[in-house]
């Protein structure tokens, strides 16, 4: 048994909290969500932590994970890490090397855990092996769990003998999660390693107002860094031949939970089935409902760019001209002021 002298200066004398630099993160794949996340353009995600996405079925939660590998790959501070993509639900069918690159196809292990134990054993063999990687599970909710296998395993035994059972009151993954999660996060922080849990909303039962909710319990939400809400806003069609086609989807993205800055924001990102996430797209539809750039049926004047015509052609004008760089900063500046004039103007509480 420790004495009071050791444990008072195991705590006097442990080790720091290293403060987190540009290197450690990793963008989201949209400049929005970025600096819904952290309150910069370029950093989404970082090295050490855990974060949790949920959201309604097609509202971008695969396209987010998947778009987090494919700017890692492009990052020369996450070449070590290993990718490790856990299609539980056996649901991205997409192409990847055609949607994420050619290095995210190569780099990541796709992997099918049937269980939740099965994603814990694979969590805790990836740490041990000390190499940095990025796990994504995709989804919370296509996992089993060994309790709730052996409750079907003994109802069906019972069926068959017609003798009566007793019933279960859920799978068990809430308390599973709530014993492994919280064992899993050091080990992240060790080897500078991420992970991005998935999770469904379901309907909120007994709700007289309605709503969402998730399952998998309290600690997913306890443990994350971030916790982000995805939601389908509208379709997006366009019309052809005298009928309208559906296009994708546009998606309201919220940060509910914010470690690093503490704020709750909401951004629109439009999701498009031949292309994917249009970080463009989202960027210019910012500038103008903020009203910095002129924009009214489906014209937009900016100046920035000498450009004044239609939106679709600016964000088209912007990618063939490699712009991108430019257009994030001009939204980093507008997002920054925004802050700035919503912001208590008084001195410091404490100095």
């Amino acid at each position: 048994m420790k004495t009071i002298e050791e444990i008072r200066n195991r705590i006097l004398y442990r080790k720091k909290v290293r403060m987190l630099t540009s290197a450690d993160f990793v963008s989201t794949g949209s400049t929005m969500l970025n600096l819904a996340c952290t309150g910069h353009p370029e950093h989404g995600f970082a090295k050490g932590h855990y974060y949790l996405i949920v959201g309604t079925s097609r509202s971008g939660k695969t396209w987010l994970s998947l778009s987090c590998l494919a700017e890692a790959a492009q990052n020369k501070n996450f070449k070590k890490h290993r990718f490790v993509y856990d299609d539980v639900e056996h649901g991205a069918l997409m192409d990847i090397e055609r949607f994420f690159g050619k290095a995210v196809a190569k780099r990541t292990k796709m992997v099918h855990s049937y269980t939740i134990e099965n994603f814990y054993d694979r969590l805790a063999m990836l740490s041990e092996k000390k190499r940095p990687f990025i796990y994504v599970l995709d989804s919370m909710d296509g996992l089993t769990s060994q309790p709730e296998i052996d409750t079907f395993s003994k109802q069906r035994k019972a069926r068959r003998s017609e003798k009566e059972t007793a019933g279960s009151y859920g799978d068990g993954k809430a308390k599973i999660n709530s014993q492994n999660l919280r064992r899993a996060i050091k080990p992240l922080q060790e080897t500078g390693s991420i992970l991005i849990i998935v999770n469904q909303t379901r309907d909120k039962l007994g709700s007289f107002f309605g709503g969402k909710t998730r399952s998998g319990g309290n600690a997913l939400r306890f443990y994350a860094t971030l916790e982000i809400w995805s939601d389908i806003k509208s379709q997006i069609k366009k019309t052809y031949r005298g009928k309208q086609r559906l296009q994708g989807v546009l998606c309201a993205l919220r940060v509910r939970k914010n470690r690093i800055v503490g704020t709750d924001q909401t951004i629109e990102m439009p999701i498009y089935t031949s292309y994917g996430m249009d970080d463009i797209a989202s960027c210019v539809d910012y500038l103008v409902g903020e009203r910095h750039w002129n924009g009214a049926k489906g014209h937009v004047k900016a100046p920035e760019f000498d450009f004044s015509g239609r939106r679709n052609d600016l964000i088209r004008y912007i990618s063939d001209n490699n712009m991108e760089q430019d257009l994030s900063m001009i939204v980093a500046d507008i997002w920054k002021d925004i802050g700035k004039a919503v912001a208590i103007k008084r001195k410091p509480r404490y100095v």
